[in-house]
């Protein structure tokens, strides 16, 4: 069973980090590709970062490209997504996702999602 949990979001400066983290109460997230992905009101959610399967390639959406890090924790059901040098463009809220496929770049090739986290960046 995958159930997925999104904690770490919060109120943070421009320029400041933030650490998001998704755990699975069930069986570990070893056999997905997972991915974040974000919204802001009255947008579509969208495609922030993704890691394959095999837990090495990984993949970015060009505005965070350099400022964020997606890597599975040490935990075999962690994800986590490090947010680096945030800017109030970030302000959204970040969905932890996860499929079966080796890695899914498009909400639809997600089978499982988060509840979301809130992340606020302020000037």
């Amino acid at each position: 069973q995958v159930r997925l949990v999104e904690s770490g979001g919060g109120l943070v400066q421009t320029g400041g980090s933030l650490r998001l983290s998704c755990a699975n109460s069930g069986q570990n997230l070893h056999h997905y590709a997972m991915g974040w992905f974000r919204q802001t009101p009255g947008s579509k959610r969208e495609f922030v970062a993704a890691v394959h399967v095999n837990g090495v390639d990984t993949y970015y959406q060009d505005s965070v490209k350099g400022r964020f890090t997606i890597s599975r924790g040490n935990a075999k059901n962690t994800v986590t997504l490090q947010m680096n040098s945030l800017k109030s463009d970030d302000t959204a809220v970040y969905y932890c996702a996860a499929t079966v496929l080796d890695h899914g770049l498009g909400e639809q090739e997600y089978d499982y999602w988060g509840q979301g986290t809130q992340v606020t960046v302020s000037s």
